[in-house]
């Protein structure tokens, strides 16, 4: 028994001497005592008593019948018996139920979380230090110190699916659980929601819990631009396609970065709001997508790059189509240029290369990871007419970079705390 529970014997009132019925071998199963195995008294109501429970068994002097040969190894209740255990009488009301062991155990508060609002992530994570997180999370990733698996689909078609992204590293363990319904903008509410769940690798106590749409804006956003620096012209201007939660970060960060930025969105209304809170200018979908260097943030209902259409030199950050159905660029042009993806496993399954894999013009020899060009290990843009494409299927791994780095600047931050 734990030294915090306490356990009483309430068997029948005083006034009645309890009587013991006999017990055949098949009784054992149906015991209900929880008496010290040198006490003098026993009650036997299970499934092989000849008194079935709620009859009256003590009119009879109590029987002794010493202790059994499976009692003999001590006090028994479930393994959990102790002195505690003392023969009580019942008031005269209650002496026709079953004699019953009582144990109460006080529970104890086992975690302590933090909760992370939309706006206290954004708060704790400023867009250098998610970029800074995310850089780092390639890294160990490809170094194998963090890992993770393939993130999971529960499909919903077509109003939308939910997905469920486990990683661990950092001395941390994540848990994402997002949904993504593109419809639900015209609805009032988001694209994006969910819940990150973050918890200590040494001891399993849930330690943080964060909004899924903050975290995934911020972690978007340094990937795809990470790929901008990693991959495309140096320095060159950048435009953003989509200008809702993840892409108004993005524009955010390249700014925050001293990058030119155009933006365009469907809503052209959207689009000069954007540009006008970070300093950006709204331009058509053709002069975004002429820019040398492009971030594609949208649903990937449609193909923005059509057969033909990249520039020489050009670089797109592919970070839409996230899932199986999606695509921002036409199957041909994956042909025209030098490929790189965030993991091989995700983006051959559910991102731009998938449709690629399936035609059978993009196979794992073509791809190249981003972590290994961050470590070094592989080569990323060799001419300056190279045409590079970066399909990003977002990682599990990125927020868990985002939820670390948070945690790290809570003691700044007025955060309440859920107590499990």
């Amino acid at each position: 028994m734990r030294p915090d529970s306490t356990s009483r014997v309430t068997p029948r009132s005083a006034a009645v001497p309890p009587r013991t019925t006999r017990r055949s071998r098949k009784t054992t199963e149906g015991v209900i005592a929880c008496i010290p195995a040198n006490s003098a008294t026993r009650w036997v109501h299970g499934p092989g008593s000849r008194h079935p429970p709620g009859t009256i068994t003590g009119r009879r002097p109590a029987v002794s019948r010493g202790v059994s040969r499976r009692k003999a190894g001590g006090d028994r209740c479930e393994g959990r018996t102790t002195e505690a255990h003392q023969e009580v009488r019942r008031p005269e009301a209650q002496r026709f139920s079953r004699p019953r062991c009582e144990t109460r155990t006080r529970l104890r508060i086992v975690s302590q979380a933090l909760v992370f609002s939309g706006e206290a992530v954004c708060a704790a994570v400023d867009p250098l230090a998610a970029y800074a997180a995310v850089r780092a999370a390639f890294e160990a990733y490809a170094a194998g110190e963090w890992t993770m698996q393939p993130k999971v689909y529960l499909t919903n078609y077509p109003a939308g699916d939910f997905r469920a992204m486990p990683a661990l590293g950092g001395g941390h363990a994540l848990l994402k659980w997002v949904t993504s319904f593109p419809g639900n903008p015209s609805k009032g509410l988001p694209t994006v929601s969910g819940v990150v769940l973050l918890s200590d690798a040494a001891t399993g106590e849930l330690v943080a819990v964060l909004d899924a749409a903050a975290v995934t804006a911020l972690r978007t956003a340094a990937a795809g631009v990470l790929a901008v620096d990693v991959l495309g012209p140096f320095g060159a201007p950048c435009a953003v396609v989509g200008c809702g939660v993840n892409g108004a970060e993005t524009v955010r960060l390249l700014r925050a970065l001293g990058r030119e930025v155009a933006v365009h969105d469907a809503n052209p209304a959207r689009a000069e709001a954007v540009a006008a809170a970070h300093g950006a200018v709204a331009v058509s979908l053709t002069e975004a997508l002429a820019q040398p260097a492009v971030v594609t943030v949208t649903p990937g209902a449609s193909v923005l790059f059509a057969d033909g259409s990249l520039r020489p030199g050009q670089h797109v950050s592919l970070m839409g189509a996230d899932g199986p159905g999606k695509a921002e660029i036409a199957v041909g042009e994956l042909g025209r240029a030098r490929l790189y993806c965030d993991d091989w496993e995700q983006a051959s399954h559910g991102g731009e290369l998938h449709a690629g894999v399936a035609a059978g013009i993009v196979g794992r020899e073509n791809v190249t990871e981003l972590g290994a060009v961050l470590l070094g290990r592989a080569a990323g843009r060799t001419a300056p007419e190279e045409i590079t494409l970066f399909d990003s299927t977002g990682l599990a791994i990125q927020d868990l970079a985002i939820a670390r780095a948070a945690r790290e600047r809570a003691p700044e931050l007025d955060l309440p705390v859920l107590e499990l």
